[in-house]
């Protein structure tokens, strides 16, 4: 299957491709301008709005979009792309099979991925609350009388967001592309009506206005890099959807489209700043002339309605990826598109996440108090990104040290910087992303752990292909006509199930399939790859079906190539055998007591295997075993 990254593009499908990204990949940054400059002047930095200051976080801001964003992403990490995909676990996947790499050295990347992962779900409650809340907070610019109702507001438009995603977002998504394109003219007209009033202030692009701002301010401008850091929101979405758009679409929509609108707007808001400081109540709305406000909260919330909704997608397919990359337990998925690739809906995630949403939104009231919690999870994640490309720079792409040293000592000090000055709102709150990212680290590596264990164990108790062979005398069994499908961990060696029904049952049946399903370090793999068939002979084949961690197995469907093999597949008879382990503490551990009852835990709360894989409940039959971890 090939993604939009990796088809040549002719021009209307290329404009289509960067209309589409607008409403995909930069809801979450462009609704930032919403909050931002108003967090920058709060309490929290303790900077207040005068000339020299605007003119300095201004120029902060500026900078941190064209390296963070610019530099960092749209030049180097976009090349990073795993077979089209994006995303830090793609990355992780990319970077961690390299066969030149020491198991040392594999372990640090898988970790560093699942701790992106992590603190990527931590961003996923914090973002929809913050856009949504700073939306409806724009009717308060109206009249204080609203103010009572924005919480109910946000509340009903997040909970309705949440629960229309079983119906998938191939309706709406046509929509996403043209309002944001919307959002976007509206966010550069209001910053050219007030930089055509104050074009002072334009200075600050000069970066001289950022360091003298630093130099003056020193550790309060260190404090206010956490505020700096809402102007990011989102950019590691460029990185993720380039598997659903393509580089040049995202590129030109950032260049074209987003970078100037967001900066327009800043300097905007800037402008208007210089004008009036008390304006900082709320900069955004303030900016706009009063008899657009009604207009611009709806379409404000309805932006950020569509930045949610990219949040939302993002956590599934980041779910569908772990549960394939043996990282988190199976998990129910469902397809909501029978035509387009990865629109995927996964309850468990939605529900989970709606819950911690509201419990956000009830928590901390208003966009300000939840921007004084924001980006401890994000910049954590960018800084993992930047050592993860660093590493396959450094391996696969072979980069001269000349361009490598410097340019990679700018972005990680960057990063740096970034995610220590977010640090100290760990007790205004930031605590929270972190925990909820602690809790889901600690999960992952545990289930990564826990198959490893449980991988261990049973390979101990396999008997080899060769042995199995030499064992089995046809004319001592019981030969039943049709298909049994034994689904085995090891290519090379025989199913526990089948062991089990020669040793006590005496059965083979007349055509056996000893399947192993292995996941590629590739998003999708091609059809003519799906299937490797070994014929062992007496009626006995060795079969690998391969899939992508992008891709949801559907076993009994793509096993139907069997027939061209001359492997009978008949639906009404073929069996199916899995494996059902019961899975206990031993003589041997193989993972600390804790971890073991907090993997048990975790398996049972894991989807069935017949379900995950696509099996029909009708004709599967789960064979018990021990295993002691």
């Amino acid at each position: 299957m090939t993604t939009a990254a990796t088809q040549p593009a002719s021009g209307k499908r290329s404009a289509g491709l960067t209309l589409a990204a607008l409403g995909v990949v930069f809801g979450d940054i462009g609704t930032s301008p919403l909050y931002t400059v108003q967090t920058c002047f709060s309490d929290f930095t303790g900077v207040k709005p005068t000339p020299d200051n605007v003119l300095g976080m201004l120029s902060l801001i500026t900078w941190a979009l064209l390296i963070v964003v610019t530099l960092k992403y749209v030049t180097v990490v976009m090349r990073a792309d795993n077979h089209g995909e994006g995303g830090v676990l793609a990355l992780m996947a990319l970077v961690s099979h390299d066969p030149t790499i020491s198991g040392r050295r594999r372990r640090v990347y898988i970790v560093l991925g699942i701790a992106g992962a992590a603190l990527f779900y931590g961003d996923c409650l914090l973002t929809p609350a913050i856009s949504v809340l700073s939306a409806v907070e724009g009717l308060n610019v109206a009249t204080p009388a609203f103010q009572p109702l924005v919480v109910p507001i946000a509340l009903v438009v997040l909970v309705g967001l949440f629960a229309v995603q079983h119906f998938g977002t191939g309706g709406i998504g046509n929509l996403f592309g043209p309002v944001m394109l919307v959002w976007f003219v509206i966010l550069l007209l209001l910053g050219v009506r007030q930089i055509v009033q104050h074009p002072e202030v334009l200075r600050a692009l000069s970066p001289l206005h950022a360091i003298e701002f630093a130099l003056r301010h020193k550790t309060v401008a260190f404090v206010s890099l956490g505020a700096v850091t809402l102007a990011l929101t989102g950019a590691e979405a460029l990185y993720a959807d380039i598997g659903h758009f393509g580089r040049e679409p995202i590129r030109t929509a950032w260049l074209i489209v987003v970078l100037p609108a967001l900066l327009a707007n800043y300097y905007g808001q800037g402008a208007l700043l210089l004008a009036d400081p008390t304006a900082i109540s709320n900069p955004f709305f303030l900016a706009a002339p009063s008899w657009a406000l009604y207009p611009l909260v709806v379409v404000a919330t309805a932006a950020t309605v569509i930045a949610s909704q990219a949040t939302i997608s993002g956590a599934f397919s980041m779910a569908q990826q772990a549960t394939l990359l043996g990282l988190s337990p199976r998990a129910r998925i469902e397809h909501t598109s029978a035509s387009e690739f990865g629109q995927i809906y996964v309850p468990a995630v939605n529900w989970l996440q709606l819950l911690g949403v509201i419990g956000i939104v009830l928590a901390f009231q208003t966009g300000p108090e939840i921007a004084s919690a924001y980006g401890i999870a994000v910049t954590g994640t960018m800084l993992i990104t930047t050592i993860l490309v660093l590493a396959l720079v450094l391996q696969r792409w072979k980069w001269p040290l000349i361009v490598v040293v410097p340019l990679f000592v700018l972005l990680l000090a960057v990063d740096g910087a970034l995610f220590s000055a977010n640090m100290l709102k760990f007790v205004e709150g930031g605590w929270v992303p972190l925990a909820i990212a602690t809790v889901l680290f600690i999960g992952m590596w545990t289930w990564y752990r826990g198959r490893r264990a449980v991988g261990a164990r049973e390979k101990e108790r396999v008997m080899p292909l060769d042995t199995l062979l030499q064992t089995v005398e046809p004319g001592r069994l019981y030969r039943p006509s049709g298909t049994a499908v034994y689904l085995t961990t090891f290519s090379d060696a025989a199913a526990h199930g089948l062991m089990q029904n020669l040793t006590h049952n005496g059965v083979l049946h007349e055509h056996v399939v000893l399947l192993t399903v292995e996941v590629s370090d590739m998003p999708v793999v091609a059809a003519a790859e799906r299937l490797q068939v070994v014929e062992l002979g007496n009626g006995l084949h060795r079969v690998v079906l391969r899939y992508g961690f992008m891709e949801q197995p559907n076993v009994s469907g793509d096993i139907a190539g069997l027939a061209d093999r001359g492997i009978p597949v008949d639906p009404a008879h073929t069996s199916y055998f899995i494996g059902h382990n019961n899975i206990v503490g031993g003589d041997r551990p193989l993972l600390p007591i804790w971890q073991r009852k907090l993997f048990l835990m975790l398996a049972r709360f894991a989807a069935s295997p017949r379900e995950f894989l696509g099996l029909p409940a009708s004709r599967t039959v789960e064979l018990g075993g021990r295993i002691e971890i």
